[in-house]
């Protein structure tokens, strides 16, 4: 619903309406955890190369429900839990394989006293090299890092960036963490009350930035519409930035430069508008977006489908890439991964 909204450029108003509805349809569901159920879905195989990646008959199991709007997931090994952003509800949740859903961090993206609806919350995580978890915060308009341990989570921040040249962020949206610790992260609009509308939007375009390990931040693109997903290939010498913009639904691919600024910035693909991207060990591209997720290869080719009704906005590998997590809608979901099957 919320990607289609985005389609006709109408993504503010209805993901408002959205939330409403999703909060009275799941009043029975937002205080005990769900059982576990299959998800009306099925994944669709358009080349062989996807016997590598997951089974043909792999099942979509839904394992928490009950969001506003859930994004940012992250999958943290050595504490074997997967933190997620409800966006409109301000705060991140933990699943555990043994208690489920749970309340992690409240007001995870939005520190105010001052009210306000919409997309307020944090959306993007990511565990700095110092295991230290970072937020991408809509309402807070900052990628911040959190001063408190995993194990003992507070809403306690230090900003690690907010302004470029004395202009203040929109919302950062998402994040990836490049080996040397550059921090790399999207600014579209949509944390902002009436988005490009809003009196306090400080910059005339939307960026991708990059916050470096001594903290100088740096503007790697200004001429992306609606920046969003945003990841690495392994080798780390190229970029994928998925824009979300229903008039140029595209994914970017760039270079790095020795300096690991971005160059030769070109179309990766266009099939669809795309929310959020992961990218496997072996270079596949998984991008989320309305009808679920789509598995490339590193050369752009359409593996095959996670098949998904509705809108899926972001994904995470787990287990050493035997699961994939995906936040679709209210809904967190599980799939089995076959990350060493055999090819056929």
């Amino acid at each position: 619903m919320l990607f289609l909204c985005q389609m006709m450029n109408q993504i503010k108003p209805c993901r408002t309406i959205f939330a409403f509805f999703i909060f009275f349809l799941n009043i029975p569901v937002l205080f005990a955890q769900p059982a576990k159920k299959e998800f009306d879905g099925k994944i669709e195989k358009l080349s062989k190369e996807l016997d590598a990646i997951i089974k043909h008959d792999a099942k979509i199991e839904v394992i928490a429900d009950g969001f506003g709007w859930v994004e940012g997931p992250l999958w943290i090994e050595s504490k074997k839990m997967l933190l997620v952003s409800d966006v409109l509800n301000n705060t991140v949740y933990k699943w555990t394989p043994k208690k489920g859903k749970e309340v992690y961090l409240e007001y995870s993206g939005y520190t105010g006293t001052v009210p306000r609806t919409e997309e307020l919350g944090s959306n993007g995580l990511a565990l700095s090299h110092k295991g230290e978890l970072l937020l991408c915060q809509h309402g807070d308009r900052r990628v911040a890092r959190m001063n408190a341990s995993l194990d003992n989570p507070k809403a306690n921040y230090t900003t690690l960036a907010n302004t470029y040249k004395g202009k203040k962020f929109d919302s950062p949206n998402d994040l990836v963490i490049k080996s040397n610790g550059d921090i790399y992260f999207t600014d579209p609009p949509y944390g902002l009350e009436k988005g490009v509308n809003n009196p306090s939007k400080a910059a005339p375009y939307q960026g991708v930035y990059r916050i470096s390990k001594n903290g100088e931040v740096t503007l790697l693109v200004d001429s992306i519409s609606r920046p969003n997903g945003i990841a690495f290939f392994p080798d780390e010498k190229s970029l994928l930035i998925a824009n979300s913009d229903g008039e140029k639904p595209y994914l970017y691919l760039y270079d790095l430069d020795r300096d690991g600024l971005l160059v030769n910035g070109r179309i990766f693909q266009n099939d669809r508008g795309t929310d959020g991207i992961k990218i496997d060990k072996q270079g596949n591209v998984f991008t989320t977006g309305q009808g679920g997720v789509w598995i490339y290869n590193k050369k752009g080719v359409l593996l095959g489908k996670i098949k998904i009704e509705g809108s899926t906005s972001n994904c995470a590998f787990a287990d050493n890439y035997k699961t994939l997590f995906i936040t679709a809608d209210n809904n967190l979901l599980k799939v089995d991964l076959c990350p060493h099957c055999p090819k056929s």
